[in-house]
């Protein structure tokens, strides 16, 4: 399954969510489309979205381009270099997050965007 992630700044980027959680997947699918505004923190961007998933193979450290869904914040999260937590060349969240996705190109592109940037995600 793809999704397109959209904002002014990116214009449409494409996404495919992967089996690793697939119950995650399918909440965030179902919850297809959403909008929200990007908050960023270090080389990641994440917002709240309508969706409440328990934790899921959460993982401490991700990789260049992961989505993931973030329990306690109920945010989705897209990691596209180092967060302040980060630890030498690791990429890591505040805390465990449940992947579902991967960007398909550079995940560097979001960089561009910006704290506030409104952000529409939907079915690819």
């Amino acid at each position: 399954m793809k999704i397109k992630i959209i904002t002014d700044t990116t214009g449409p980027v494409e996404a495919s969510l992967t089996e690793e959680n697939p119950k995650t997947a399918k909440a965030i699918w179902d919850a297809l489309p959403i909008e929200a505004y990007a908050n960023t923190w270090g080389d990641e961007i994440y917002f709240s979205i309508p969706v409440d998933a328990a934790q899921e193979n959460a993982k401490e450290i991700v990789d260049m381009g992961d989505l993931a869904y973030w329990p306690p914040g109920n945010a989705f999260c897209i990691f596209f270099g180092r967060t302040p937590a980060s630890r030498g060349d690791e990429i890591r969240p505040a805390s465990a997050v449940n992947v579902f996705g991967k960007i398909d190109g550079d995940a560097k592109i979001f960089k561009k965007v910006r704290g506030g940037e409104k952000i529409r995600l939907e079915r690819g």
